[in-house]
């Protein structure tokens, strides 16, 4: 440790200026105990000041956005949706099954070709924000916001996949008497229970990106100001974001 590093500190210069003709009044004190007694006077002010050398590196961390635990926690919740909606993705586009009345594949129905393609949305979106994720980056306003509306967009573009491919199945499975609509898994087994198993992988990506979509805006609304609304020389009322 030298004396340039405690010299360097702005706010020290005053207190070298008194500490130092007293230092030099007694002719016992070592370079040792100069040296310790000037880091005694900076952790003293330190303190004083509000902010150790602690809670600075703590503030540089969450500014970089979060713990390195935070970090890789959030990189592993984004990636594992990604995992999810390409097995979805892969059974379904395999969810062809024929048999003596004809062969049926997910492409005959649109709600199942809608699966397949927010699933693709899904994971190429969650592979491209984990990255950005796991490399420590400064937070700003523009990148929090991105997270906060990507995540709510992806949420329920996932959470309408699963929820109309739902309703097919069940009519598959059940059928309805009121349209003349007879149930088909009878027949296709198989197919409905590939597309059972997808459409279950799609709502536990959606439970993951409703805690993701929590994350998100937790992280924008506790960091940054709410708009604050003004009133432009028309009249017209506007808002403005802060920092």
């Amino acid at each position: 440790m030298s004396i340039y590093f405690f010299i360097t500190k702005p706010y020290l210069s005053p207190l070298i200026k008194v500490a130092f003709p007293l230092l030099s009044l007694s002719s016992q004190l070592t370079t040792y105990n100069y040296l310790l007694a000037l880091s005694s006077i900076h952790h003293i002010f330190s303190q004083s000041m509000g902010k150790t050398d602690v809670d600075v590196a703590s503030a540089a961390a969450e500014d970089d956005g979060g713990s390195p635990t935070m970090r890789t926690a959030e990189t592993l919740l984004r990636v594992l949706p990604m995992a999810l909606c390409l097995a979805a993705l892969v059974i379904m586009l395999k969810d062809t099954q024929t048999n003596e009345y004809g062969t049926l594949s997910y492409s005959d129905l649109g709600a199942f070709r809608y699966l397949v393609h927010a699933s693709g949305v899904c994971a190429g979106y969650s592979l491209l924000s984990a990255v950005f994720t796991a490399v420590p980056r400064p937070s700003t306003l523009s990148r929090a916001w991105a997270f906060f509306l990507l995540d709510q967009l992806l949420t329920y573009i996932i959470l309408a996949a699963g929820a109309v491919s739902m309703e097919v199945v069940y009519l598959a499975y059940k059928g309805d008497a009121s349209v003349t609509w007879s149930e088909s898994c009878g027949s296709y087994g198989g197919f409905c229970r590939k597309a059972t198993a997808s459409i279950a992988l799609t709502f536990i990506v959606t439970l993951c990106y409703a805690g993701l979509s929590l994350l998100s805006s937790y992280r924008l609304f506790s960091k940054y100001d709410a708009p604050v609304a003004y009133s432009t020389a028309k009249g017209i009322e506007a808002a403005t974001f802060n920092d």
